[in-house]
């Protein structure tokens, strides 16, 4: 059964970090682009940050975590993170994972063809 499983939300304050993780079982990341999506209280869900299949793992971000976030993958261990750091108030959200089977090398750089989805892990950034 394919299942992605998020981890590591949390409360913290502004200017500080988190790292989550998607736990990634019943396929391997190989031939598959992960992406990193939020919704905000009261907003539609927002693609964040994507990796490529490639072993070149290359990433994309939107303007408003570049700089702040990284994604990165573990093939040995399944995984897919997602470091936060400097975070903010409005970052203040679901943040979900979810996955495609990759199409082209730029594929994954389009957040509307993911069709896979974790459950969500809530991050609150508040003082």
């Amino acid at each position: 059964q394919l299942q992605l499983v998020e981890s590591g939300g949390g409360l913290v304050q502004p200017g500080e970090s988190l790292k989550l993780t998607c736990t990634v079982s019943g396929f391997t990341l190989d031939y598959y682009d992960f992406g990193w999506f939020r919704r905000a209280p009261g907003k539609q869900r927002e693609g964040i940050a994507a990796i490529s299949s490639s072993d070149a793992a290359t990433t994309y971000y939107i303007d408003s975590v570049k700089g702040r976030f990284t994604i990165s993958k573990d093939k040995a261990k399944n995984v897919v993170y997602l470091q936060m750091n400097s975070l903010k108030p409005e970052d203040t959200a679901d943040y979900y994972c979810a996955a495609q089977k990759s199409g082209g090398s730029s594929w994954f750089r389009d957040f509307g063809l993911y069709e896979r989805w974790g459950q969500g892990t809530q991050v609150t950034v508040s003082s």
